[in-house]
């Protein structure tokens, strides 16, 4: 637009030949310095529109590096794995604060022995704390490991349902050890009493109030070869072994015999919130 010359009104191109009274040529007005300002801003404004586009690209890669794959917006990002960890630090500190108010109730029980029933309360739990889980327990016994399926197992034609861990997998093995002669029992290295419950919740299993990621340790002291064939029979666990051997869903699966463990001793609460008779259960 800027090369094109509009004729002035009175030029020689809108005036007939034959009203030329003056023979001299008109002089136009040289545009070529309007031409020349238009011609440089145009210029100006592509560099200017270059530069900017550059700068958007390099902070978009700057963020792009520096966020890592991650969302630069802490605050708002929920991390699982930090608030389970957070929650299992916590039950650890509860867990010190109860043993340290344990061994005071102890003390003060010490100092009542004279009392003649005290010392028949002191027998009687003496004599129900092993079977209580209140004891520690050393001898030979067997560890199971259960894991999630490696994440090269997750395909669209796989339920992602059948590559993880469920509580009832945790539930199979730790019953079939008790059925084979198990006489105490860790999972996580927490030991397992008659008011234990696992929970799945998430992709993580819930023992003692307490999240907890796989892979899941499972421990047992008692008649080793007993638990093992307990393990072989249980249907629950041949289902789960099924899913461990086929190449498809790849679950974790490891046991072990071992000469010795030592299952420590139960120091959560053994204050029952819900509970009903068997009775009652059964109706």
């Amino acid at each position: 637009m800027g090369d094109e010359r509009v004729e002035p009104a009175g030029s020689p191109a809108s005036v007939p030949l034959e009203e030329r009274a003056d023979p001299r040529p008109i002089s136009l007005p040289d545009d070529s310095a309007g031409a020349d300002r238009s011609g440089a801003s145009r210029i100006v404004y592509r560099l200017l529109a270059a530069v900017t586009f550059g700068l958007a690209g390099f902070l978009g890669v700057t963020s792009a590096v520096s966020a890592a794959g991650t969302d630069l917006r802490a605050e708002r990002q929920t991390d699982i794995a930090d608030l389970a960890r957070a929650q299992l630090q916590r039950a650890r500190e509860l867990d010190a604060e109860l043993a340290d108010l344990r061994e005071e109730v102890d003390e003060l029980l010490a100092r009542q022995s004279g009392d003649e029933e005290a010392q028949v309360a002191q027998k009687e739990l003496e004599r129900i704390a092993p079977v209580a889980g209140l004891t520690a327990v050393t001898g030979p016994g067997v560890a199971v490991t259960l894991d999630d399926a490696p994440p090269s197992a997750r395909s669209s034609d796989v339920d992602p349902d059948a590559l993880v861990v469920h509580q009832q997998d945790i539930q199979a093995v730790a019953n079939a050890l008790w059925a084979g002669g198990a006489e105490a029992m860790t999972i996580q290295g927490q030991r397992i009493i008659s008011t234990s419950a696992i929970r799945c919740v998430g992709n993580s299993v819930v023992l003692h109030g307490i999240p907890y990621p796989p892979p899941y340790r499972i421990e047992a002291v008692g008649d080793v070869d007993g638990m093992i064939r307990a393990l072989e029979k249980s249907p629950q666990v041949e289902a789960y072994l099924s899913y461990a051997k086929d190449p498809r869903y790849g679950l974790g699966w490891k046991l072990e015999r071992l000469p010795s463990v030592t299952i420590p001793a139960f120091d959560g609460s053994l204050t029952l919130d819900y509970a009903r008779s068997a009775d009652d259960a059964s109706r």
